[in-house]
């Protein structure tokens, strides 16, 4: 395609560019209105660009200070099914503290006493069957399981979990731990943290030798995918630390946590820990490329004595089981099915490394900013440019600037801020810049084609006007013609006739054409054309070239215009209207359909006309005298179909006669014949 055919072809008027600023100002206030009212309104494609971010940037290989023992499909399949003995844990645990790790946290809550315990069992034989059940040789430090895994819990000051529930309340009473919260803080009072209605714990034997425990609580979107982890919980009025963060405290030996309001929002600080979190408590997880990017043993490897020391040695472990059984996976922007043994590690890796994404508080007013900033600079391209392609490229740059310095602050230091509010009034301007540049275009092209026509109608007008002054006892004639051969040719079509030619636009060119079917006669001489008697046959001989005279002239015309066009219908009106049915008629002795259908339409129209009009060498005639002769030259002069379209339409053709009669004709002769058959309505005459 020629570049010429994407230019437009004016530029704005100053009102007209006004205008594409003002659309653009109204329609970031609506996109910024829409978000302060509605935060969640383009959640959707903020969640879309942040996973895209996130799954572009991830890395691996940058896990350094975390570990997990995972109880696996192994591990369960050789030492035995879930749940394990609780002094099977308690192995485990002591196994991994002999290494020195930084901080243990387990990924397991114990709501209820081990069924394996024999204090469980001698209980269970007493209450069901009355039976005292005597074992002999355990040491009673071993017929505790639970009170066994507490004091190793203690011993090796491993971190419990525990569940905070938002469905139900639960009566904890003195079962609350104190290991569960966070001492109070004055600066808790920034946050609005979500608040638990219960707390599901470990057994009191499990829950007195934890001195430190978090919630294993996880936060999905609602599409499904985890992107935030909660920190902080409130219950009560009391703070509870997520397992993560309860670890990362007791590995750090910690002592205080508080909040930190900045300029670029709210931070946790907690020793040599700050990190970016929302008045949620809740952080964007960053995490590595795949799960399998965090260091994980098997639970069965460590019990055999398989893993070395250094595995563990100054690192943070968290203990759980990835087991598909348990159903702990959760869909992430990097990987569909994360173990969340392994967002505890992930979470961590984020509170020691400063790893959270960062909201800040002026992100939502930078977004409108950009927002603004982005339609008046559509506004300006589409205000100022003429070329389409030229606006259709300016466009998407201007669309993917936002997009292009949002992934920047990202990758420099983490900062989201969401171009989807400027991205979305981009692509709204684009298409309403285009659609509005169009629209304006086509305007002025329908002044253009409005002015055009008007000139080509007075063109038609005067060119038939040449012709009028050259034979001024045609008066109206040329009107009433220009209508009877529409309505004929619009009732040639009701019946079904010529209708592949008979087009509405071909008929609206055959009314436009109409009038100059007499444009030859300016080629008569005058002694001719204006003698008052008959004329002798040498001059009707002359008389007869004003057809050829007339088609010649238009045809010379026409061939300057590409396609079909009115000069050219014009051009066989004018050469064959006196040709005739049986081929009798003039220039060419035409016959049949060899003679053009405009033409044919033309004659039974312009006879009709001369018939019931005053002429120089006659009187005018009444319409049913006129209609008689005209019967009579049924398949000799005229066409049967169009003769026939003709009578059908007697009515509309009397009331053309009426609204266009010529102003000399008021004479009672001529009104009486035409308000007479106005008001009889005869029907039409049936073929002999």
């Amino acid at each position: 395609m020629p570049m010429r055919s994407l230019q437009f072809a004016h530029r704005l008027s100053r009102r007209q560019a006004l205008g594409f600023f003002a659309a653009g100002l109204v329609l970031a206030a609506v996109v910024a209105l829409t978000l302060a009212l509605q935060p969640k309104a383009l959640s959707r494609l903020d969640h879309l660009w942040l996973d895209a971010l996130l799954r572009a940037t991830a890395k691996s290989g940058v896990v350094k200070d975390t570990v997990v023992v995972d109880i696996d499909e192994v591990s369960l399949s050789a030492v035995g099914q879930w749940p394990w003995p609780r002094y099977r844990i308690a192995t485990l645990v002591n196994r991994i503290a002999e290494a020195g790790p930084a901080s243990v946290a387990l990924d397991i809550v114990f709501p209820e006493p081990d069924g394996s315990s024999i204090n469980t069992l001698r209980e269970r034989y007493q209450r069901d069957f009355g039976l005292a059940l005597d074992v002999a040789g355990v040491p009673p430090v071993l017929q505790d399981n639970d009170g066994y895994l507490g004091r190793t819990l203690s011993r090796t000051g491993t971190v419990g979990a525990h569940y905070l529930y938002f469905d139900h309340h639960t009566d904890d009473g003195p079962r609350t731990a104190p290991s569960a919260t966070l001492p109070d803080d004055p600066s808790f009072a920034a946050l609005d943290l979500p608040r638990a209605t219960g707390l599901m714990l470990n057994t009191p034997a499990v829950d007195r030798g934890v001195r430190r425990s978090g919630f294993v609580n996880n936060r999905i979107d609602d599409d499904g995918l985890l992107r935030r982890v909660p920190l902080l919980i409130s219950r009560e009025g009391q703070v509870h630390p997520s397992l993560a963060l309860a670890a990362v405290i007791e590995g750090r030996q910690i002592e205080h946590v508080r909040v930190q309001d900045t300029p670029d929002g709210l931070r946790l600080v907690a020793g040599p820990i700050d990190v970016a979190i929302d008045h949620r408590g809740q952080a964007l997880l960053r995490t590595a490329r795949q799960a399998a990017d965090y260091p994980s043993v098997s639970a069965l490897d460590v019990l055999n004595g398989k893993v070395p020391a250094s595995m563990f040695a100054g690192r943070i472990v968290f203990v759980g089981s990835s087991a598909v059984g348990l159903n702990d996976l959760h869909h992430t922007a990097v990987e569909p099915r994360f173990p969340g043994l392994r967002i505890q590690a992930a979470t961590a890796e984020n509170l020691l490394h400063d790893g959270f994404l960062r909201e800040p508080g002026w992100s939502a007013l930078a977004a409108a900013a950009l927002a603004v900033t982005t339609a008046l600079a559509m506004a300006a391209v589409f205000a100022t440019g003429r070329s389409s392609g030229a606006l259709l490229l300016s466009g998407l740059a201007l669309g993917l600037l936002p997009a292009a310095g949002s992934a920047l602050l990202f990758v420099n230091d983490g900062t989201v801020v969401s171009p989807a509010a400027p991205a979305l009034v981009a692509l709204l301007m684009l298409v309403g810049g285009f659609v509005g540049r169009y629209a304006i275009e086509h305007r002025r092209a329908g002044t253009w084609l409005r002015q055009l026509e008007n000139a080509r109608e007075i063109t038609i007008e005067s060119m038939a006007s040449v012709a009028e002054t050259r034979d001024p006892e045609t008066g109206a004639h040329i009107k009433r013609t220009q209508h009877y051969v529409r309505a004929i040719a619009q009732q040639l079509r009701r019946a079904g006739h010529y209708t592949q030619t008979l087009t509405p636009d071909y008929i609206e060119l055959l009314f436009l054409s109409a009038p100059l079917h007499d444009i030859g006669k300016v080629g008569v001489p005058d002694h001719i054309l204006l003698k008052p008697g008959r004329l002798t046959p040498d001059e009707m001989t002359q008389m007869k070239r004003h057809a050829d005279y007339g088609r010649q002239i238009l045809l010379s015309t026409a061939k300057r215009i590409d396609g079909e066009n009115f000069l050219t219908i014009a051009a066989q009106i004018a050469g064959g209207h006196h040709e005739k049915w049986d081929g009798t008629g003039y220039p060419q002795g035409l016959s049949g359909q060899a003679i053009p259908l405009a033409a044919r339409i033309m004659s039974v129209a312009d006879v009709y006309d001369a018939l019931i009009s005053r002429r120089c060498y006659k009187p005018a005639f009444t319409h049913a005298h006129a209609t008689r002769l005209m019967q009579d030259l049924r398949g000799t002069a005229f066409d049967p179909a169009v003769l026939e379209a003709f009578f059908a339409i007697e009515p509309e053709i009397l009331d053309i006669a009426a609204r266009y009669r010529d102003e000399d004709e008021n004479e009672p002769g001529f009104m009486t014949s035409i308000l007479g058959a106005l008001v009889t309505r005869p029907a039409p005459l049936s073929a002999p």
